[in-house]
């Protein structure tokens, strides 16, 4: 039996992309049932998802494809994913506060189905606080945010606001659907983002890692059940209410933190990027730009290859963000930090290294052996790298 999905589609101009993400939600195995808003039927109409998905589509409270039956429960009851993309500002706030104003948000209050929203709106609209504070309810209760992308959006302005990509909400509405036990019972430590490590009051080394492959491993170990502490560098993002988070900034931080957190804990994902070196002595004021300056650096502690030798009973993974491929490379740092694995990506290309939404790479393993992830979105990297790992445990 297929899985379900419910698709609320609501009064934002990209509602035309919603046909998009029903296609591609359908091609990968899963039923879709649309509801459209009484706003988004000015963009986009009923005909058009009902081609699409061979379902009726709801636009009202009181819309009943046969006689006698109530769709809202019924479909509540079948339903395993509700998806509203795009979800207005509007539309965000209705869920936040529990309002049955049509068909979709009836459905949202009759089912503990996840749900998944793909904002999209002016990002002003975005930004304003009681939108943020409506998306926080939201991740409270469990929901799923895929905050969305930096660009120009149909009102000529430029920001964050625009409709994340449709490969994105696919990947992230099927896990948000998929049911694990794997993790269950396990402690998952995960570090993401990168360290700071201040030259004065005002300036740092720092590197591009955006974090979003950390903060997608912490994610996907959550959905699988497993207790998750997340240990991250400075970031924008935002993890889900049950991760417990730690912020630090420079990576003498992020050791203490780690080596605190992985006490009992079962796998550490090293996945942040953090500064190789730091300077020798930051100076406590303002470096003032008056004629040529050396910087004197020391090596940074390890964080992986210390944890791995003080807690020998914990299984390691790490990242090694290369330009290009060198299996051999990746092999040796892997064997001198103690790993029990290495996950290897190009981070030199712009379509999958820092800051994108995508990943691919090499999962090498003790004993020669090797696992290829073909380019995905980072939070299916993260799922199918976590199934890979939980037979090292």
């Amino acid at each position: 039996m297929s899985r379900l999905a419910i698709l609320g589609v609501t009064g934002s101009i990209a509602a035309y992309r919603a046909a998009d993400v029903a296609r591609e939600l359908m091609r990968a195995g899963l039923e879709v049932r649309a509801c459209l808003s009484h706003a988004a039927l000015q963009f986009v109409t009923p005909a058009l998802f009902e081609g699409l998905t061979g379902h009726p589509c709801l636009t009202h409270a009181f819309d009943e494809p046969e006689r006698g039956r109530m769709a809202h429960i019924d479909w509540a009851r079948e339903a395993n994913v509700l998806i509203v993309c795009p979800a207005t500002a509007n539309a965000i706030a209705h869920l936040a506060e529990g309002k049955g104003l049509d068909m979709f948000t009836t459905i949202a209050l009759a089912t503990d189905a996840p749900l998944v929203v793909c904002p999209a709106m002016n990002p002003h609209m975005y930004a304003h606080p009681a939108t943020q504070a409506s998306l926080e309810t939201l991740r409270e209760r469990g929901a799923s945010i895929i905050e969305p992308q930096e660009g120009d959006v149909a009102c000529g302005e430029h920001g964050e606001g625009k409709l994340a990509a449709t490969e994105r909400i696919v990947s992230e509405t099927l896990l948000a659907a998929t049911k694990s036990e794997l993790y269950r019972g396990l402690t998952v430590v995960v570090t993401a983002g990168p360290t700071y490590e201040p030259i004065d009051p005002v300036r740092f080394l720092a590197n591009r890692s955006s974090g979003k492959m950390g903060y997608s491993i912490a994610e996907a170990a959550r959905r699988m059940g497993a207790e998750v502490r997340l240990i991250t560098g400075p970031t924008h993002l935002r993890a889900h209410p049950r991760v417990s988070v730690e912020r630090v900034a420079t990576t003498e931080q992020m050791l203490a933190a780690t080596l605190e957190a992985t006490a009992g804990a079962d796998l550490l994902v090293g996945a942040a990027a953090v500064a190789d070196f730091r300077a020798a002595t930051p100076s406590k004021e303002k470096i003032r730009r008056e004629g040529n300056m050396t910087l004197s650096l020391v090596p940074n502690p390890d964080i992986l290859a210390t944890v791995a030798s003080q807690r020998p009973e914990l299984t390691v993974i790490g990242f090694a963000a290369e330009a290009g491929y060198d299996e051999a490379a990746a092999r040796r740092k892997m064997d001198a930090k103690g790993l029990a694995a290495i996950f290897l990506n190009d981070v030199s290309r712009p379509d999958i290294g820092f800051d994108s939404e995508e990943n691919e790479g090499v999962l090498l393993l003790r004993g020669g052996e090797s696992v290829r992830f073909d380019k995905a979105p980072k939070a299916r990297i993260a799922w199918t790298l976590l199934e890979e790992v939980r037979r090292l445990l």
